[in-house]
Formats: C-alpha cells, structure tokens, sequence
C-alpha cells in the first residue's frame, strides 16, 4: 500500500537557512515547501531575516540572523526546540542538511518525525565538522528527501538507510494558462533593448560556481559554435554567489578573461541579476539553454532545476549528463544530453538544435509533470509514512 498523505491540518515545522529574500533554487524551493504544505496544514517556519515578508499566505515565521553561520545555527536551533515544545508539530522538516540535526533535536523534542529534504552537495561537503556531525545527523533522521537519483545514491553511499530515502524532484512554476507561441512579443522587446537582432541566442542562468562550467564552456565549446554560426550569442544571467557554503566561483570577469583569450569575448554578454520579468523574456527570446555542468569530487550538480523552468518556457536545454542533470533534461525531448567533458558533442547538439528545434509541446509535456502542485503532494506523502 504507498505511503498516505498526512492527516489534515497535522502541524509542521520547517527549518531552513534558504529562504526569500534570499534569491536561487534552494530558496524558491523552501518557499514553495512552505506554500503546498500550508495549503493544508498549519505550518510554521524558522528562516533567517526578511522572511517573515516574503512568507506564503498562512505560513508564520520565526527569523534569525543569517550570518555569521555559528549564530544562524544556534539560533534557529534555540527556536526550533522552542517551537517544537509550544506547537507539538508531527513531523519537523530541514530544509537542507544544514539544518538536519536541528530539526532531529527538535522532532526528539517533540516526539516527532524528523524529515530532512537534501541536495546533492548536503552529502558530500568535505569539511570535517560537517562530516563528523552533520552526517550521523542524516543516518538518524526519519526520512530523506533526495532532489534526484544522483543525489538518493549518494545519499546512500553515505551510510543513510535505502529505505529511508525518497526521491522527490523539486517543482516549477506553471503559466496560468497555455503557453504562448514563441518567440512572444516580450522576447521581441527583450531583444531590441539588449541589441541582440535575429542572431542565435545561448542563454546561461545561475550561479557562477566552478561546478556550472562556464568558463569551460567559452573556452572549450563556444568557439566551435561560433565557427559554425560567426553571429551568435550566449547571454549570461547570474553572478557569483554570495552566501553559498562551499563551491568556488566563477567571476564574470574571469569567463570574460577566458573568452577574449579563446577569441570569443564579442558573442559573451553578461547582464548580472534581472527580474523575474526579464528572466521570462530571456528565456523566450532564446534558441539553446546551455548548461555545461561539470562532474567535480565533492561538488555535484544535485538536479538541475534551471532546465526545469527553461522547459516551462519552451526552450530546449543542451547539458552534460552529469549528477542530477539527467532527471531534469530528457533528452530528445526537452533536450539533450551529452557525455560529461566531450566539448565537440555539446557544440554539436547546440548547433544540431539550432538547426531544427524541437518540438515545443514536448517540451511543455515534459515540464508540467515537475508542477509545485505535485511536488506538494510527492513530499507529503513521505511526511505522511509513519505518521
């Protein structure tokens, strides 16, 4: 018999050191953790600093300080037991492996089921304090979360009982209603303010971490594009990151460097942080997301959730298949994949989709199975086994 949904309005409580303000993958992902859940339960919130502001409708938060790390953990730590004495919820949720031993304190508080939701670098961090502490935390815990296969198997791997693991795919954002033929009016609009004409458009959007590749990508990849189409473009959106625990960045500067030194500078276009507007349109004026992540020791891609909200848009992703990546891309159909490191097949496929794209209803079809609806009841499910 699968696993039921918890009973309604079972309490919950979710501590997470990623959440809005704070801008990326992890923090919309909380987000909508919190809005699915609250949806039916009461739901209440440890998160650092200007999240009370952003909190979905009916979910209550608790803030504390998000830096230095020592203080964000003592003190969410402090409230999460103090949550769990006063609202007695069923289950208490991480939002990371940051914050697993603080919610098995709090759930042992409480008599709880502890539950911690993780990502792919959650496992593998090599520091020796999180190893020696954080780790036996994620062995002891109820269940485990995995954003993806990649991330399940070394989450295994790493000593946490196959049983307790599940796998749960982080969500995306639906258009209200059905997509519009591309390229829409605001990719027009997008590509007169930003000079781009009918060129080729590569689009890059996130972080700009070492594990993302992309100055591999202008150094290896993009001149063999630009030999085959002179008038491309790849448009970068994103910066380095600024409150990520581990992984070393990627400055604009630096890819830029790498570009002028492989003859490329001219096709690179960085535009930092943009609205979520602006997201949208790029995403629309664009032929080929690119995402060249690269397969590095204790640094994996844990799913990819990028090529997720570039197939809402109707835009194909070409990738490595490398860590998660290969739940997020399927490939022939929103994408494709490409052997980890083989610069020649990257350049090849983006130059292949390019040429003749693929079908755009596909894409959509792909992208609707990862709606944050069905990702609310994926993760209640497990929050429900055991309860």
């Amino acid at each position: 018999m699968p696993p039921q949904p918890l009973p309604a309005r079972t309490r919950v409580l979710l501590v997470t050191r990623n959440f809005p303000p704070l801008l990326g993958g992890m923090e919309r992902l909380n987000w909508h953790l919190a809005a699915e859940l609250g949806k039916r339960h009461p739901m209440h919130v440890i998160a650092p600093a200007g999240a009370a502001a952003q909190a979905p409708t009916g979910v209550t938060v608790e803030e504390v300080p998000l830096k230095p790390l020592w203080r964000f953990v003592l003190a969410a730590g402090w409230r999460a037991f103090r949550a769990a004495r006063r609202d007695r919820p069923a289950v208490v949720l991480a939002g990371s492996g940051l914050t697993a031993p603080l919610a098995w304190l709090a759930a042992r508080c409480a008599g709880a089921r502890a539950v911690a939701y993780v990502h792919g670098l959650d496992i593998t961090v090599p520091h020796a304090l999180y190893r020696r502490l954080w780790l036996p935390a994620l062995r002891r815990v109820d269940a485990v979360i995995a954003n993806s296969h990649a991330t399940a198997a070394l989450a295994a791997q790493a000593g946490i009982a196959p049983q307790r693991i599940h796998i749960v795919h982080p969500g995306v954002q639906l258009p209200p209603a059905s997509p519009a033929a591309r390229p829409t009016p605001s990719a027009h609009a997008f590509r007169a303010a930003h000079g781009l004409g009918d060129a080729p458009l590569l689009l890059s959007v996130g972080r700009l971490t070492a594990r993302k590749g992309l100055r591999e990508f202008v150094t290896e990849v993009l001149p063999r594009i630009a030999a085959e189409r002179p008038d491309v473009r790849l448009l970068v959106i994103g910066d380095a990151p600024a409150n990520a625990l581990y992984g070393q960045a990627q400055t604009p500067a630096a890819i830029q460097s790498a570009a002028a030194v492989a003859g490329v500078a001219q096709h690179v276009i960085f535009l930092g942080k943009v609205s979520e507007e602006e997201l949208a349109a790029a995403y629309q004026a664009a032929q080929v997301h690119a995402f060249p992540i690269r397969a590095l020791p204790n640094d994996p891609e844990g799913f990819g959730m990028v090529a997720i909200e570039a197939a809402v848009h109707g835009l194909p992703t070409v990738a490595y298949a490398a860590g998660g990546v290969v739940d997020a891309v399927a490939h022939g159909q929103s994408g494709s994949l490409v052997p980890p490191g083989d610069a020649a097949a990257f350049a090849d496929a983006v130059l292949q989709l390019l040429a003749k794209p693929l079908d755009e209803a596909g894409i959509h079809a792909f992208a609707r199975g990862f709606a944050w609806e069905a990702f609310g009841e994926r993760v209640e499910r497990v929050l429900g086994a055991g309860t």
